[in-house]
């Protein structure tokens, strides 16, 4: 395309017009429907904004155009996530990650405080959030938008550049796969978008949706369908299906799990990578996962035979599938009314052998007391 005369020659009017360089009226034509950044190079502006992505894999510093950059290091869909305040929250998130074993870097209650404060500092400044289209990343997302839009920070200074593909990549797996160069090219692509004040009050719903004490929420916000938050009514189905199923009391992670070893996965790595690949964006890290075999292989009517038996399940632990968890697998049994639950997701608490909250496959919605369960 871009060696087509008549392209070249809309680049040169740009150029004429608004006195930028080739390369940067070539990427506000590329960028189609984007709404154009501030006046002044593109590289100029984003280098002076706060850049905000899900982790240190990627590296946004390699591109040149984010000198200042946080990482937003929290797995929101595990773990207890209620409506309270940044303060409480922080303590929250930090006492979950701490007492998971997740904290391997000894820095959670100070990173949390950090970041937040990273994030308000800029309020008057422009903000480019990185992430990917999966659930792990889409609850980040809102997390921060809602943040924002708190502090009043105008729409029209946030940037997201969110993808859930890349051109070569068959099986994409997240930005950390790119080089400086691939993702130096991202905000010249419809990937990125200046976000809208729509946006951010749609973030701020569901951020909401996802922190109250009972999911009535999370089915309206599963429906939507917007340009710019385009892979947020996926995620919110995809974390809809992890409350136990009214069929087995099994969350589809679950289900994954034991179908992965019924089919002969010999050991936790491998079932791992089986049922991550049964899913249409993955989400859960390997420790996760395995600590959710952990639970199935610990419970008190256990669904998976570990060995050795008796310590922490980890990628070499071998794996078998016990009577009860085929039982269960198949539909005859159910996990919650046999072993109980006792989970967070978002700012529902699910415990106890008649948890009130149900995923039904038949109607494709988390159902309750209201709904007849």
């Amino acid at each position: 395309m871009t060696k087509q005369a008549d392209f070249k020659r809309r680049v040169r009017e740009r150029m004429a017009k608004t006195g930028e360089s080739y390369a940067t009226a070539r990427s506000h034509l590329l960028a189609g429907q984007r709404q154009p950044a501030p006046s002044g190079p593109a590289g100029d502006w984003m280098a002076e904004a706060l850049h905000v992505s899900n982790g240190d894999a990627t590296d946004l510093p390699g591109t040149g155009i984010a000198r200042r950059v946080v990482f937003w290091r929290d797995v929101l869909h595990e773990g207890p996530v209620p409506a309270v305040g940044p303060e409480e929250l922080r303590r929250i998130r930090a006492a979950f990650i701490i007492g998971a074993g997740a904290d391997d870097r000894g820095e959670a209650t100070a990173m949390f405080a950090e970041r937040d404060r990273t994030l308000e500092e800029n309020r008057d400044g422009e903000y480019v959030l990185w992430f990917e289209a999966d659930l792990y990343d889409q609850l980040q997302i809102i997390q921060i938008l809602a943040r924002l839009a708190e502090l009043r920070v105008p729409a029209e200074r946030i940037t997201l550049i969110c993808i859930g593909e890349h051109p070569g990549i068959a099986r994409f797996g997240g930005l950390g796969q790119l080089t400086a160069e691939q993702l130096r090219e991202l905000p010249a692509t419809k990937a990125c978008a200046r976000l809208t004040p729509a946006a951010l009050e749609l973030a701020t719903r569901a951020w909401a949706a996802f922190r109250a004490p009972t999911p009535a929420g999370l089915g309206a916000i599963a429906a939507v369908r917007s340009p710019e938050l385009r892979f947020l009514g996926e995620a919110f189905d995809r974390l809809s299906r992890e409350y136990p199923a009214t069929r087995d009391g099994l969350s589809l992670t679950e289900r994954r799990v034991l179908a992965a070893v019924a089919d002969g996965a010999p050991d936790a790595g491998t079932a791992f990578v089986r049922a991550a690949a049964r899913e249409t964006r993955p989400y859960l890290g390997d420790d996760w996962c395995f600590a959710m075999m952990d639970r199935m292989a610990r419970a008190p009517v256990p669904l998976l035979d570990a060995d050795p038996a008796g310590e922490p399940v980890d990628r070499a632990t071998r794996l078998r599938l016990t009577g009860t968890g085929a039982r269960v697998l198949a539909g005859r049994a159910d996990h919650v009314t046999l072993n109980g639950l006792d989970r967070w997701i978002g700012g529902v608490h699910l415990r106890g052998r008649h948890v009130r909250w149900r995923w039904d496959d038949g109607t494709e919605t988390v159902v309750g007391p209201a709904d007849g369960d």
